[in-house]
């Protein structure tokens, strides 16, 4: 067998063991609770991406500012929770020293995109850019932290249960309410749509 088919068959192999141990983790463990957070960001901004041509600039707006209040609260319980157990258990300070420059970095633009207005013709690229942004740290923490976390045998269900709490204690309720839907029939006779209240 080639090297690159063996190369290509380990790497597979390995994230079938990799599905297999996610599938054994508890919904509150750590690791667990920050991949559900990245996951509904995703989706908040494949919606925004959808929306970039032809939504209303309040329904962008509102997406944009739900998108910038969760990755708030999901950098503060990493930087105050995760990352600090996470640079007890192990030894690699450059990565997460790399995870917080990166943060620093998004929090920028989230202050500008949350400063700014839809009107602007560099509003859309910077909600746009976050997400390039968002994605690439996604990627380096769930491909490298989160695995190094896990074989570090971490006390990933004690950290979720800190993270829950502390995500509970800031945003209560409404840190699990869906993104806003555009509105596409704004009022008829006086009466919102119920599409639009959704």
């Amino acid at each position: 067998m080639p090297a690159a088919k063996k190369t290509a068959a380990k790497k597979t192999a390995a994230k079938k063991t990799v599905a297999k141990k996610a599938a054994k983790v508890s919904r509150t463990d750590a690791i667990a609770l920050l991949t559900a957070d990245h996951k509904r960001v995703k989706k908040m901004f494949k919606q925004f991406d959808k929306m970039k041509e032809d939504g209303a600039s309040a329904d962008k707006q509102a997406l944009a500012q739900q998108i910038c209040a969760e990755l708030t609260l999901h950098a503060e319980v990493e930087e105050q929770i995760f990352y600090p157990a996470t640079r007890e258990a192990i030894d690699d300070d450059d990565m997460l020293n790399e995870a917080e420059v990166e943060h620093a970095s998004a929090k920028d633009l989230i202050a500008q995109i949350e400063s700014g207005d839809p009107s602007d013709p560099l509003w859309d690229a910077k909600v746009t850019v976050l997400g390039e942004y968002i994605d690439h740290h996604v990627e380096e923490e769930e491909g490298e932290m989160f695995r190094k976390a896990r074989k570090a045998k971490m006390d990933l269900e004690a950290l979720g249960q800190q993270i829950a709490a502390m995500k509970q204690s800031r945003d209560g309720a409404q840190q699990m309410t869906p993104p806003p839907a555009p509105k596409q029939a704004a009022k008829k006779s006086g009466k919102a749509s119920a599409d639009a209240r959704l």
